[in-house]
């Protein structure tokens, strides 16, 4: 039965509390993004523990650039999807906190009660960047360590991630100094965005004692790593936050192209998942069977 509509079998542990427990074991935390409730089935069924839902994912998704326009409750609902659907952590981007101290304890109640186990809040003014382009501007290390402790002191359970963007403008000296300084204002572990070489991800891992995420982004300033990799440099987690909306942005572009040359998706159909291997994924029959159960009539 699905776990969601059934409320058997879902996890008793709050989620924030399983994110730390992953951490906590060892080794190497892999977290694709899944950006929608489909993506979160297909990634828990090729049996990962925990996901990303990315700001630049939601964003994108919505038709929209990521430069902070978003709000919280659009970033809500899509943890809603996420969470529910595959009974998952989820780790969330929680941009530049959506304003200052009082906003990011605002958006640390509201993502832990859409379901949320852990968030990344970024060192960023508005408007924000993505963390591999230019000319980001950096917030000073007091207010940004104010908006750490705020978060630490709003969360019940919530994993708190602080994301450093120093080391473009301020070289790793900067982003080590900015990381101690969000550690002992409460964060639990650091995401250092848009290291360039395998050495400055040794260095900070050398230089910063405690959890540390590497951002595997594709086309951006980070070369290409495995998790593995990572792993041996000294990182606990890895991310992939926008990979699974490319690929499917660039079936979709292949779609419409196909459609509009031939005047139908014909050529496409052996490229489609197929309405049974649809059905299997969402638990189409669990459902029905629980509608059944539900309206059957009982003779008193």
């Amino acid at each position: 039965m699905s776990i969601y509509l059934v409320g058997q079998n879902l996890p008793t542990e709050a989620a924030g509390e399983r994110f730390a427990s992953l951490i906590r074991r060892g080794g190497v935390l892999r977290i694709p993004g899944a950006y929608n409730g489909l993506a979160a089935l297909q990634a828990k069924r090729q049996g990962f523990e925990a996901l990303y839902l990315s700001g630049a994912a939601v964003s994108a998704s919505m038709g929209l650039p990521d430069l902070g326009i978003i709000t919280v409750e659009d970033v809500c609902f899509f943890i809603r999807q996420v969470s529910r659907a595959s009974a998952l952590p989820v780790l969330v981007d929680g941009d530049t906190g959506y304003g200052e101290a009082l906003n990011v304890m605002h958006m640390v109640r509201a993502f832990e009660d859409a379901g949320a186990a852990a968030v990344h809040i970024e060192d960023q003014l508005l408007p924000k960047k993505c963390g591999h382009l230019s000319d980001k501007r950096l917030a000073a290390p007091e207010d940004m360590a104010a908006k750490i402790a705020a978060a630490a002191r709003a969360r019940r359970h919530l994993y708190i991630i602080a994301r450093t963007d120093a080391a473009a403008s301020e070289e790793l000296d900067g982003a080590v100094a900015r990381a101690k300084r969000y550690l002992a204002a409460g964060a639990d572990a650091i995401f250092p965005e848009a290291l360039t070489t395998a050495e400055m991800f040794r260095e900070f891992a050398r230089r910063v004692d405690a959890p540390l995420l590497a951002n595997m982004t594709e086309f951006g300033r980070t070369p290409y790593f495995s998790a593995a990799e990572f792993e041996a440099m000294g990182y606990r987690m890895v991310i992939w936050p926008v990979s699974a909306l490319r690929m499917a942005a660039k079936a979709h572009e292949q779609l419409y192209a196909a459609i509009r040359r031939e005047d139908g998706p014909r050529s496409l159909i052996g490229q489609m998942q197929t309405r049974q291997e649809l059905y299997e994924t969402i638990s189409y029959s669990d459902y029905e069977a629980l509608d059944a159960s539900i309206v059957k009539s009982v003779v008193p």
